[in-house]
C-alpha cells in the first residue's frame, strides 16, 4: 500500500491527524468500533487515557490480525462522551497514539456521543485501513 498524507496549508496546521490520506491498495479493512474491553468482554481502566489506550490497542490488535500495521490506517473515528475531559487530557491521548501507534496519522475525528454501548465505556475508536 501506498499513503500519501496531504495537509494543505490553506488549511489550520493539523495536530494528531492528517487534513486528508490518499491510500492506494488492494485490500480495505472495515475495523469495528473498540471500547476498553478485556479478553472476557469487561471494560479496563476507570480513566479516558486508561481506555483510550486499551481501546486503541483493541483497535490494532483487530487489524493486525489483518496482516495490518497502524501507518496502514486510512481514517479513525474517535466517539467520547465527553469531548471536554477528551481536549483536558490531548497531550496524553498523543503520547498514548505515537507510542503505540506512530506518527503516520490517519484522517481523524473526535465525535461527541450521549452514551457507548457499555456504560462504563467513555471512548470507542473505529476506522478503516488500506492495505497493499
Amino acid at each position: 500500500m501506498s499513503t500519501e498524507r496531504v495537509n494543505p496549508t490553506e488549511l489550520s496546521p493539523p495536530a494528531g491527524f492528517s487534513h486528508a490520506v490518499v491510500a492506494t491498495g488492494t485490500r480495505v479493512v472495515f475495523l469495528a468500533g473498540q471500547t476498553a474491553l478485556d479478553t472476557a468482554g469487561k471494560v479496563t481502566g476507570d480513566t479516558l487515557p486508561a481506555q483510550f489506550e486499551k481501546a486503541l490497542t483493541n483497535l490494532l490488535t483487530a487489524l493486525a490480525a489483518t496482516g495490518g500495521t497502524p501507518a496502514d490506517l486510512a481514517r479513525v473515528t474517535v466517539y467520547a462522551t465527553d469531548v471536554a475531559a477528551y481536549r483536558v487530557h490531548a497531550a496524553e491521548l498523543g503520547r498514548v497514539w505515537r507510542r503505540l501507534a506512530g506518527r503516520d496519522y490517519p484522517a481523524m475525528a473526535v465525535v461527541e456521543v450521549v452514551r457507548l454501548w457499555d456504560d462504563q465505556a467513555l471512548v470507542e475508536l473505529d476506522g478503516f485501513a488500506v492495505l497493499p
